[in-house]
């Protein structure tokens, strides 16, 4: 082996050795640096959890801390006084999240679909339409009559499901994902003697696993957390979301302070209002992260994948 091949070789074995040392580096602060931020992430909920398990005169005193000093299970033992309000409370959540979430997702992946066909010679315009509705808006008035006057759903689980069926950005996501899927798909399966719906149902839905659990997974989150639609539309206890059902409490436990404290009355054991509020915490937020890790890895790469079209 000549001199010239000895040298080149021992330089690529260098460039080779400096690159994996680099690639070491990297990793290595990429670990950390995603440690470090999943404990930051993670920390308070730490602290919501070591609160609500927390004496209430000890927040007071001493202030939030990372590990539960006096322990005490007064708030939960307010919070579900009476189960079974709480546990109703419960499954009409579940129940408006599930249909909601379903009824979006199928609503959205259909309009995403027929604007992203490019045979559809008014896709401009109706995505113009959709877009236009994002820069302006009736106002909280017109869509309250519309809802309880001309849509008749006052006091219905309706009322829950329907204002937020429909989010013009999911749209832009999903159609933007779906503009991904080569056109070869569609016309194979149209010479094949496809119909649409059996394109969209058969075709389309399977592919689109990614950008439908990424855009369920907000659905599911708006929903679940929705506590307004029910103070607007719903007056009947049996209709009442568990969000508006803890709001309603937490107003109670302070309108019930403020009233012994303008009464002059003499309260030795503090009403646990903090504590009350990290218990609720708890228990709102309970179910979604038991859900999240089935759907994470549909959701990081349907974020991925929907922002490589924009």
């Amino acid at each position: 082996m000549s001199t010239t091949e000895l040298s080149v070789n021992k330089s690529f074995s260098e460039r080779s050795r400096i690159r994996k040392t680099d690639r070491m580096i990297f990793s290595a602060i990429g670990y950390v640096s995603l440690t470090i931020m999943a404990l930051l992430c993670l920390l308070p909920f730490l602290l919501v959890v070591s609160s609500s398990l927390t004496n209430e005169d000890t927040i007071l005193t001493k202030g939030y801390q990372f590990l539960p000093i006096d322990f005490s299970m007064e708030s939960f033992k307010i919070l579900f006084k009476y189960p079974g309000e709480i546990v109703h409370a419960y499954m009409v959540t579940i129940g408006v999240t599930v249909a909601g979430t379903l009824l979006g997702l199928f609503l959205t992946s259909m309009t995403s679909y027929a604007l992203s066909r490019k045979d559809f010679k008014w896709r401009n315009k109706f995505s113009f339409f959709f877009f236009f509705t994002t820069l302006f808006s009736g106002g909280l008035v017109p869509w309250y009559l519309m809802i309880v006057n001309y849509l008749h759903m006052k006091n219905t689980l309706l009322a829950l499901i329907i204002p937020m069926v429909l989010n013009v950005f999911y749209i832009i996501v999903m159609k933007s994902f779906l503009s991904s899927i080569p056109e070869a798909i569609v016309e194979s399966a149209k010479i094949d003697g496809a119909g649409d719906f059996r394109i969209y149902y058969q075709l389309i839905l399977p592919l689109s696993k990614p950008a439908l659990a990424t855009i369920g997974l907000f659905l599911a989150l708006a929903y679940w957390n929705d506590w307004y639609n029910a103070l607007l539309f719903v007056s009947d206890d049996k209709l009442m979301p568990l969000q508006y059902y803890l709001y309603k409490m937490l107003g109670n436990m302070d309108g019930m302070r403020k009233a012994m404290m303008g009464a002059g009355a003499v309260v030795t054991t503090p009403l646990p209002s903090e504590g009350l509020k990290m218990a609720m915490t708890v228990v709102a937020t309970g179910p979604i992260l038991l859900a999240y890790p089935f759907v994470q890895r549909y959701f990081v790469q349907g974020l991925t994948i929907g922002a490589v079209k924009g």
